[in-house]
C-alpha cells in the first residue's frame, strides 16, 4: 500500500467512525491533492451522511446515489469560480436558497471548491452559517492548502486531509526530543523550559514543527506497509505506540493547530495541546 493509499484508507476509517458514532460536524475543511481524483472520496462521505451508512454499505442503486452521481441531487450545492476570488454574491445566493426548508427532509450540503479564494468579504458573509449552524446544513470547504484559507473560517471547521505529504525529512536533536515527548507526553513537562528556549521560538516555527511531526508519523506508518527504509531513530520512538494512538496524535494536531493563530497566550495553548496528547 503506497502512501496515497494509506492516507485515503485513513480518511475512510475516519468517516466510518463519524457515521457510526453520529459525530457529524456542521463544517469540514478538507485538504486535497487533486480535485478530479480526490473529490470522489468527499462525495462518498456525503453519500454516507445522506444515507446514514458506512462506506462499504453505500448502495449505488439507491435513488439518492444516482441523483448525486448525475449531479441532480437538489440539496447539494457546489460553489466554484473561474476567477481569483469567490464572490460575496455567490454566498448570499446560497444563504437565500438555504433559508428555505429542504423538500427532501434530509441534510443539505454545500461544497465550496478552492476555499482559499474566499476573500474577507465573502468569508464574513459565511460566518453566520458557520457560527450559528442549522442541524440540517453541512459545509464542505475544499482546498489544496489549509493554511491559505482565511483563519476565521479555518478555525470553525473540522479539518481533514486527503493530501499526500513529502516525507523526505531531516531530524535534528531538538526535533527528536520533541517527537519523543509527544509520544511520551509526560516527558514534555520535564523538558518544557528547554523546549521554550530552543524549539518554540514563535508561532510560525511552532506551527511548522507540528506539521513536521504529523508528516513524520504519516511517513512512519507508510513505511510499515511499503517496507521502505525509514529513519531508525524515528522508528525506535514511534514503534512504542500502536497505530491507532499515532493516528490519534495526528488528529489532535489537526484539531488544535488552527487555534494557534487565535490564541494570545502561547504557553497556555502548548499546555492544552500536550494535555490532549496525555489525555487521549
Amino acid at each position: 500500500m503506497g502512501n496515497k493509499s494509506l492516507i485515503k484508507q485513513n480518511f475512510i476509517n475516519y468517516i466510518d467512525n463519524v457515521i457510526l458514532n453520529n459525530k457529524i460536524s456542521h463544517a469540514y475543511l478538507i485538504e486535497v491533492d487533486n480535485y478530479d481524483e480526490d473529490l470522489r472520496y468527499i462525495y462518498d462521505f456525503i453519500k454516507m451522511i445522506l444515507l446514514n451508512c458506512e462506506y462499504e454499505k453505500i448502495d449505488n442503486n439507491n435513488d439518492i446515489i444516482k441523483q448525486i452521481d448525475s449531479n441532480n441531487y437538489p440539496d447539494i450545492r457546489v460553489i466554484s469560480t473561474d476567477t481569483s476570488i469567490i464572490k460575496k454574491s455567490q454566498l448570499l445566493e446560497l444563504q437565500e436558497e438555504y433559508n428555505n426548508k429542504s423538500l427532501l427532509d434530509n441534510k443539505r450540503i454545500y461544497i465550496i471548491l478552492e476555499a482559499e479564494k474566499l476573500n474577507d468579504s465573502a468569508a464574513n458573509t459565511m460566518l453566520k452559517f458557520l457560527e450559528e449552524p442549522e442541524d440540517d446544513i453541512i459545509a464542505f470547504l475544499i482546498t489544496n492548502n489549509r493554511y491559505h484559507v482565511i483563519n476565521t473560517l479555518l478555525s470553525r471547521c473540522q479539518v481533514l486531509s486527503i493530501k499526500e505529504n513529502s516525507f523526505d525529512l531531516e531530524y535534528d536533536d531538538n526535533f527528536i526530543e520533541l517527537l519523543n515527548s509527544i509520544v511520551n507526553p509526560n516527558n514534555f513537562f520535564i523538558n518544557y523550559k528547554d523546549f521554550s528556549n530552543n524549539i518554540f521560538i514563535d508561532k510560525d516555527v511552532t506551527k511548522n514543527l507540528f506539521i513536521k511531526v504529523e508528516n513524520t508519523i504519516l511517513g512512519y506508518l507508510e513505511s510499515k506497509y511499503t517496507k521502505n527504509k525509514y529513519d531508525e531513530t524515528i522508528i525506535n520512538i514511534l514503534a512504542k505506540k500502536e497505530e491507532k494512538e499515532l493516528l490519534r496524535i495526528i488528529s489532535v494536531i489537526e484539531d488544535e493547530l488552527p487555534k494557534l493563530e487565535f490564541n494570545v497566550n502561547f504557553k497556555l495553548w502548548l499546555d492544552s495541546l500536550f494535555s490532549k496528547f496525555i489525555g487521549g
